[in-house]
């Protein structure tokens, strides 16, 4: 008997998936230079990512990776600047 892996539920307690998705997205955008600001990224990342889990997210890199689309499409409407896709 098979099973699908998306149907094997991760047994890792939110507030681990949380901080561990948390310091995915910060490291990333740490190493490319697109942190700016401490204390805002923070907030964002987590508030974003929180969000994310209430609604049922429990996919580790799915919530980095939204976090960070989000985090950057924020700081560029902050800026003024626009993103290529």
């Amino acid at each position: 008997m098979f099973v699908a892996l998306e149907n094997i539920a991760m047994a890792e307690p939110l507030p681990i998936l949380l901080e561990k998705s948390i310091q995915i997205a910060w490291d990333y955008l740490e190493r490319t230079g697109e942190l700016g600001e401490p204390e805002v990224a923070s907030r964002f990342l987590l508030d974003s990512m929180e969000g994310m889990i209430r609604r049922g997210e429990r996919r580790q890199l799915v919530l980095s990776n939204r976090a960070i689309d989000s985090y950057k499409r924020f700081r560029a409407e902050r800026t003024g600047l626009s993103l290529v896709s």
